[in-house]
């Protein structure tokens, strides 16, 4: 029997191969063409429905809430036709929407600050958007709700925008310049980790309204608890049951008042006074320029000698600017505030008493203050700058002049 060669066999299988090819190429198989990557925006609106035609009457096709991720399918004039996470395809106005690139900036700004150690806590007075840096002209996208708990990272203070349209308002020639009016934002971080800036107008600083009559006209920036005291009489109700078990807090305080070089001027101890039950002041500084955070821990005094200095007992530290230093200004690009040498400061708690952990023989180092340092009258360091006054010598009368 005559043997078929095998390239006679093999000839026409080619054939068909290359005719298979050919039909793909010329139809645009899609097995063979890279599908294009899909395109998303984000919901800003708090809720928005999506429509089935672009027109002045339209159904609802679904619903979109904010920060939700929208796949793109087509565009219209000032509107875009998305798909949900759920399969729900519709036309939502493009004004309620942000491009991914924003995403982008807000997911990194969330992974730069992830490890930043929070100085504060506050809660939402209302509705508030996180902006991607300070500033009310900056571009948002996720909304907090009122009352919600936020951890505070850091604060800005950025020039406040004319109002379009407004006149500004005219000077006095004859007045000095005020400079220009600022606004806080604060550097925030929610419960599910999304992090922006919010106005300083729309948060309050988590405090116990027990602290708030004793803030002497002064904003409370923070409030730590340094250790707890129990009192079975103290008076205080929670939902109708006495607290027995009552907070000792180093709080930190500051004027009403934004574009501050420093992030406070007061500290203040508030111990808590058993046989009176009410708050006292245990420990006050004023005068002085702060910088958070505030850490709050326990300790022994390594200086100390004696039972009470081998206990371990509540501490705090804090920053103050050194006297060295020039007053800082608020950055004109970012808004941040960045002091120069700092002067950090830990006391520790003795019952009711705050003593300053020095070592022997230390001096304590010159510090800042935002405001002239008067003396009053009567105190003891009136007294010694009058005795020292009262030590210098007489000027000598001066000579006549020879003419």
């Amino acid at each position: 029997m005559q043997q078929i060669p095998s390239k006679l066999v093999n000839r026409p299988l080619a054939r068909i191969l290359a005719a298979i090819v050919l039909t793909c190429a010329l139809s645009g198989c899609s097995h063979f063409r890279p599908h294009p990557s899909d395109k998303y925006v984000y919901v800003t609106a708090k809720q928005t429905f999506l429509r089935d035609r672009v027109a002045a009457v339209s159904n609802r096709t679904g619903t979109a809430t904010n920060g939700e991720q929208l796949v793109v399918l087509d565009h219209a004039r000032r509107w875009v036709k998305v798909r949900t996470p759920s399969g729900e395809i519709g036309w939502i106005e493009e004004r309620l929407t942000v491009p991914q690139d924003l995403a982008d900036k807000f997911d990194a700004l969330r992974k730069d600050h992830a490890k930043d150690p929070v100085v504060a806590t506050a809660t939402t007075s209302d509705d508030a958007y996180l902006h991607v840096a300070p500033g009310r002209l900056t571009d948002k996208l996720y909304l907090l709700t009122q009352n919600g708990t936020l951890s505070l990272l850091q604060r800005a203070s950025v020039v406040k925008p004319v109002t379009p349209g407004a006149q500004p308002a005219q000077a006095d020639p004859n007045a000095l310049s005020s400079g220009p009016v600022y606004e806080d934002w604060w550097l925030v971080r929610d419960a599910k980790g999304q992090t922006g800036w919010v106005f300083s107008r729309l948060l309050e600083v988590s405090a116990p309204d027990s602290l708030l009559r004793y803030a002497e006209g002064q904003r409370i920036v923070g409030a730590y608890i340094l250790t707890h005291v129990d009192d079975p009489a103290s008076g205080i109700l929670d939902n109708g049951n006495t607290v027995t078990s009552i907070p000792v807090y180093v709080t930190v305080l500051s004027p009403y008042k934004a574009g501050l070089p420093y992030d406070f001027n007061q500290v203040r101890v508030f111990t808590w006074n058993i046989k009176k039950h009410r708050y006292e002041t245990g420990f006050a500084e004023r005068n002085i320029v702060g910088y958070l955070p505030v850490k709050v821990g326990s300790n022994k005094d390594p200086y100390g000698k004696g039972a009470l200095a081998a206990l371990d007992l509540p501490t705090f530290t804090y920053r103050v600017l050194a006297a060295d230093q020039p007053i800082p200004a608020p950055d004109p690009t970012t808004g941040l505030i960045k002091p120069g040498r700092t002067i950090a400061k830990t006391y520790r708690l003795e019952g009711n008493i705050c003593r300053r952990i020095l070592a022997p023989g230390t001096q304590p180092e010159p510090e800042a203050h935002p405001e002239p340092d008067a003396l009053k009258p009567g105190s003891k360091a009136a007294k010694r700058a009058a005795h020292a006054a009262s030590k210098k010598p007489a000027p000598k009368p001066a000579k006549p002049n020879k003419h």
